[in-house]
């Protein structure tokens, strides 16, 4: 079962249509050519989507016709005669509901029956009568709706031309593929070098009609619907007054009002964003401190050595400081279904079509974009919709600067820490806000980006967007929660392979060669013990007893408990300052700190270049490579948050402030940090060229970027 790329048409514009084209000719490869086909038709635009089926039909393939969407058709006024639909078509045609499963039993049926119906004699439409009287003849072919005399010839002439260069034609298609030559470029262009006879013989048969002024590029679409108007005509009838403003026509009327429908939706990104960064809170907090217990029962398992600080300080830090973030992720994704189920994901791409070519693209880009939100590599692949070439390098080009959901852990960890929980006007929340401006960035520049490749490198017009915009539907709660259930499990694969990979390996990096402890740390060290240890003797002495009584006690004296507590507080300190000569120390910290002055302009010391520099396999990386710098040697469970926020340099002064935090978040919204994005453009693309300039050119961004609000932020004072 092959599940194509929903299309209008076989004459294929976009690479998607392409793929429907090559599978039903059976010119894919392999694939064989389908035992059957069901064409799924929208119910309630029955006309329209029989265009498709003609074509199909005319291929000689076995067709099943799923009249979809009955319900919506009901709602609507609109009543199918099915069996008068399925005599007058000559093929089976079942009523379905897909989104609730009714009538699919009676479709997996039909299916069957056509489908060993072919294997056993090559099903083909009648050539004789038909009940409006079209019959087979050698101009008309097979075919059962008129062809314009003018064209019907010369489409027999190369139909014959082309099975004498290419015999490996099928019969029942030669004219098809004749006909699709004539009128589309596209299928022109690949018999060019496959049989340049039958090519020349078609450009040939254009300049003729041409000459003539014979509309040949449009005789079938006006043949085809001479046909397909008077079937649908007797098999639909409308049971209300068609011009009454439906349900849907009254929410377009405000959701894609050229000045309420941008703030509308830019209001509702605002919420989704609030609520992604509220909503999770009491989830990451109960995963957060899961993470922790699971360290300190690891410790209390395994004895102390190696293989305890790997697990704990590599594994379980590493990945489980990544995990914390899934709820963030899966409320991004379940509002973005939401969006997607309701019907409006679609009035998004009406929405932004306007600005949208006024940036040198369409509003057919704005759905590849949106999903670029999830992530950057399925927008990128849906970018294969678009009709034009160069809307879809563009498109491509400019996806990754689309906010991800990889990015969402880096904004979600230094927003919590660094902007303040505040609410303006007792609605809107500052770090909700942060986060929405974030996206806002990203966006904005996606779109001056696709301007200056529209006017200094792709020139040319935009291709002209047409969209149908489906009826505002109920989502589907079980597959919305499906499709959350699928991200989560992506999620926590891609963590146990590349970030549990990574956390392995940073701590292997940031945990050789083994830095020496200093001697003034050691004599810290034993200052504490023996510190402590004296005031137990002290005490022990004065009262007349053996030491272990006053430490062992119901009751410990206070100034016991006072010293106790100094002796941490000291531990504390020296396994901190150790810890942090062990990463500076370390193969990962050297490293670093080589390349650190490159990226000091920005803020940025050498353990946040470690985790950029890591998140080069992916952006989330970032998180599990700090929190692995920052618990290596300390011999206890980290979370980061407090790590970073309790931070300090050489001179006392805080590691990061909150002008690091949004330096190292603008960076983060530019940088091109995944290796798999690029991988996908190249082969979208069949370039390493154009990737390479992407990454070069985010790059630059990102860096740009960083300096300005770095250094304009120290020079207006907020370096503090």
């Amino acid at each position: 079962v092959i599940d194509l790329p929903g299309t209008y048409s076989l004459n294929p514009k976009s690479m998607d249509e392409r793929v429907a084209y090559d599978v039903l000719v059976g010119r894919m490869e392999g694939e064989e050519a389908p035992d059957a086909v069901v064409c799924v038709v929208d119910a309630t635009n029955l006309e329209r989507n029989l265009f498709l089926v003609t074509q199909i039909m005319d291929l000689g393939l076995p067709v099943v016709v799923a009249l979809n969407m009955m319900d919506a058709a009901e709602e609507n006024g609109i009543e199918i005669d099915v069996d008068r639909l399925a005599e007058d078509l000559d093929v089976p045609v079942v009523p379905i509901v897909a989104r609730d499963g009714k009538g699919t039993e009676a479709l997996r049926e039909a299916v069957f029956d056509v489908a060993a119906g072919s294997t056993s004699d090559e099903r083909r439409p009648e050539a004789s009568t038909r009940e409006n009287g079209e019959a087979g003849d050698e101009e008309t072919g097979d075919w059962r709706w008129p062809l314009q005399p003018a064209v019907a010839r010369p489409v027999a002439d190369l139909a014959e031309r082309l099975v004498e260069e290419v015999p490996a034609v099928p019969a029942r298609q030669r004219r098809f593929e004749a006909l699709g030559a004539l009128t589309s470029d596209l299928l022109l262009d690949e018999w060019k070098e496959r049989a340049p006879g039958f090519y020349e013989a078609v450009r040939q048969a254009r300049e003729e009609l041409s000459e003539r002024n014979v509309p040949y590029r449009h005789a079938e679409t006006m043949g085809r619907y001479n046909w397909i108007t008077p079937v649908a005509s007797r098999a639909v009838t409308q049971t209300t007054d068609d011009s009454e403003r439906t349900l849907s026509d009254k929410l377009d009327a405000v959701l894609t009002h050229r000045i309420a429908g941008p703030a509308i939706f830019a209001a509702l990104l605002l919420l989704i964003f609030q609520a992604v960064f509220s909503w999770a809170v009491p989830a990451m907090d109960l995963i957060e401190a899961g993470v922790g217990l699971a360290g300190q029962a690891t410790r209390a398992v395994l004895p102390g050595g190696m293989l305890e600080d790997l697990i704990v300080e590599g594994v379980i830090t590493g990945v489980g400081n990544v995990i914390v973030f899934l709820p963030q992720i899966l409320l991004l994704f379940f509002f973005l279904g939401l969006m997607e189920d309701t019907g409006y994901m679609a009035r998004t791409a009406f929405i932004m079509d306007r600005l949208m070519r006024r940036m040198g693209l369409s509003g057919g880009s704005v759905v590849p974009l949106i999903s670029s939100y999830a992530c950057a590599i399925p927008g990128i692949m849906a970018a294969r919709t678009l009709d034009s070439e160069r809307d879809r390098i563009i498109t491509i080009m400019v996806a990754p600067l689309m906010s991800c959901s990889a990015r969402l852990p880096v904004y979600t960890l230094f927003i919590a820490a660094f902007i303040p929980a505040e609410s303006l006007f007792g609605v809107i929340g500052t770090q909700g806000l942060a986060m929405f401006s974030l996206y806002v960035l990203g966006t904005v520049m996606a779109f001056v980006a696709a301007w200056v490749l529209k006017t200094f490198v792709f020139t040319g017009s935009s291709s002209m967007f047409i969209q149908e915009l489906p009826p505002y539907r109920v989502p589907q709660w079980t597959h919305l929660v499906q499709r959350m259930w699928g991200r989560a499990k992506l999620f926590a694969v891609r963590a146990g392979k590349i970030i549990l990979g990574a956390s392995v390996l940073l701590w292997v990096l940031a945990s050789f060669p083994k830095a020496d402890v200093p001697a003034d740390l050691q004599e810290r060290r034993d200052a504490a013990r023996a510190e402590y240890a004296a005031t137990i003797d002290s005490i022990a002495a004065a009262r007349g007893v053996a030491p272990p009584a006053i430490t062992e006690g119901a009751e410990v004296p206070e100034a016991v408990a006072e010293a106790k507590a100094r002796r941490e507080a000291a531990l504390r300190s020296v396994s901190t300052e150790a810890a942090r000569r062990q990463a500076r120390q370390s193969f990962i910290g050297r490293f670093s700190r080589t390349i650190e002055p490159a990226m000091e302009p920005l803020g940025f010391d050498w353990k946040i270049t470690a985790g950029i520099v890591s998140a080069i396999a992916a952006r989330e990386v970032i998180i599990s490579a700090l929190s692995t710098i920052y618990s290596v040697g300390t011999g206890e469970e980290t979370v980061l948050r407090e790590a970073l926020k309790n931070d300090v340099g050489p001179d006392g002064n805080p590691v990061y402030t909150p002008l690091v935090a949004v330096s190292l978040m603008v960076f983060f919204v530019f940088a091109l940090q995944c290796m798999s994005t690029l991988a996908v453009a190249k082969r979208e693309l069949n370039s390493w060229f154009w990737p390479s300039v992407m990454w070069l050119y985010m790059f630059a961004l990102a860096y740009g970027f960083s300096l300005v609000i770095y250094q304009g932020g120290q020079m207006l004072g907020f370096g503090v």
